[in-house]
């Protein structure tokens, strides 16, 4: 294996793809800034889920709305669905895996609040069903996707997907996208000086 052609490859892959996520993604970013600041101005809360890497960004993300992202400031209520093992496993157990998300959005949302499912694919079955029992609840939705977007496109108030069909870098946009999110939200809600 030529490592060197190796490391040039997927890095040429990464900005191509962060190239292409530019030139698409700002309207719909601007968006999700707007919504998620009038969500939390309003008192309500963000929610986040995913499997597997999108369950990783998932808590990331929420932990840097809930603590900080660069400096120092109020917290912004947000919480990542992936990481209680004892109501995972027991709704997986009771419930089924498929309803992970929804039981946990069921028991936590309430009118107002954001979800935002995080798919690689937009077809995991238990963020598509913790999508449709936000919409339900009159919760708002979103999502962060790749590809063609799957399922989750048809759930989702607002989705930014990822013009690619790589997970690996998909996900390294969504975490892109997601911290920006928060920074983002943090200068729109006046806790911390514009850049």
């Amino acid at each position: 294996m030529n490592l060197n052609a190796f490391f040039e490859s997927e890095l040429d892959e990464h900005l191509d793809v962060s190239s292409k996520t530019r030139a698409i993604l700002s309207e719909p970013f601007a968006a999700l800034v707007a919504l998620t600041t009038d969500v939390v101005r309003a008192g309500g809360k963000i929610m986040l889920f995913g499997n597997g890497g999108s369950a990783a960004d998932a808590h990331n993300i929420a932990t840097e709305f809930a603590v900080r992202y660069k400096t120092d400031r109020a917290a912004i209520p947000a919480i990542g669905l992936t990481t209680d093992g004892g109501v995972l496993t027991a709704i997986g157990n009771d419930f089924g895996f498929d309803q992970l998300f929804a039981r946990q959005i069921e028991a936590l949302g309430k009118p107002g609040d954001l979800a935002i499912g995080i798919s690689t694919s937009g077809r995991s079955p238990n963020v598509l069903e913790g999508l449709k029992t936000a919409r339900r609840m009159d919760i708002r939705t979103a999502a962060l996707g790749g590809g063609t977007g799957g399922d989750m496109i048809d759930l989702v108030d607002l989705a930014l997907i990822v013009p690619s069909k790589t997970t690996a870098r998909i996900q390294e946009m969504h975490i892109l996208l997601g911290q920006m999110l928060c920074g983002a939200v943090e200068v729109e809600l006046g806790l911390v000086p514009a850049p």
